[in-house]
């Protein structure tokens, strides 16, 4: 009897075994299959970026370049100032990250550790401007603008996206993870709220400012409608918004195109690949799956 109840586990053991073997094969392949499909556009625009040109209407399909050739990125940075869209790019995009991180940080640390009449209130409304498409404020923000006297600058791009509600969701979530004994030692310490705050939360928040660094600069940067409607000066555009600017040309010149794409998706790929581990530690503390 012991030996038929030894053999009937081991079977059940090997079965899970070979179950657990299975669904690592059928989940692999499934990953795979995925990372194939968001991979090959970025992979298809840098075959057509370092492809000649008239390459792209060629009818054999080429999923290499015939020719590797740096001539697409030469035109575009003969006929277009590709380098005053780029750095036009980076100052925007840095006070925007700088000017919305602290705002989140700020507020997500009130909400989730000050106590005052009305926070849930306020909070559930900060939220729910989430439900609001960016296109129905648009006039209202440029009528703003206008009255601030700052539109045609970078300011009235900058200013308009100086919160955002998802970051401080983000923020009141992972302050609320922060043991509490740990404010509680400060306060004994004779810290107040600032000095808390400073000294103490916010050396334990490098994932959390991490995922808001990297989630505000890639939409920052990757802004087109807005920065479209708030800059009047050709000299102050920014990549999205002159890649629109060489797709409208008379003869568009679809391998200088992904050339110019290339040049701004290149920057956010770096730093989501720098900082992927501080990313999805953000999020985890966070609480959101």
């Amino acid at each position: 009897m012991l030996g038929e109840r030894k053999a009937k586990r081991l079977q059940r053991r090997r079965r899970r075994r070979q179950g657990d073997r299975k669904g690592i094969v059928w989940r692999t392949l499934i990953a795979v299959v995925v990372c194939v499909i968001v991979v090959f556009p970025l992979y298809w625009m840098l075959v057509m970026a370092f492809s000649p040109r008239g390459e792209v209407f060629s009818a054999e399909l080429r999923l290499w370049p015939s020719e590797i050739t740096l001539d697409n990125f030469d035109r575009i940075f003969r006929r277009f100032n590709v380098f005053l869209w780029f750095q036009n790019s980076v100052v925007i995009s840095l006070f925007v990250t700088t000017l919305t991180v602290i705002v989140n940080l700020l507020a997500g640390y009130g909400f989730a550790r000050l106590k005052f009449r009305g926070r849930n209130a306020i909070f559930l409304l900060t939220l729910a401007t989430m439900m609001i498409p960016v296109q129905a404020i648009m006039v209202a923000q440029f009528k703003l603008v206008s009255g601030l006297g700052i539109y045609g600058t970078y300011w009235g791009v900058i200013l308009p996206g100086a919160a955002a509600a998802f970051g401080i969701f983000l923020a009141r979530q992972f302050f609320i993870s922060i043991p509490e004994e740990i404010l509680e030692a400060a306060k004994i310490d004779g810290a107040g709220q600032l000095r808390t705050f400073l000294q103490v939360v916010l050396p334990l928040c490098k994932p959390l400012i991490a995922v808001l660094t990297l989630l505000t600069l890639m939409g920052s940067w990757n802004d087109f409608a807005w920065p479209l409607i708030a800059l009047k000066d050709n000299d102050l555009f920014t990549l999205p918004i002159g890649l629109l600017f060489l797709k409208n040309q008379a003869a568009p010149d679809y391998e200088a195109i992904m050339a110019l794409a290339l040049i701004s998706v290149l920057p956010m790929v770096i730093l989501f690949l720098a900082f992927q581990r501080y990313f999805v530690q953000g999020f985890a503390r966070s609480g959101i799956k």
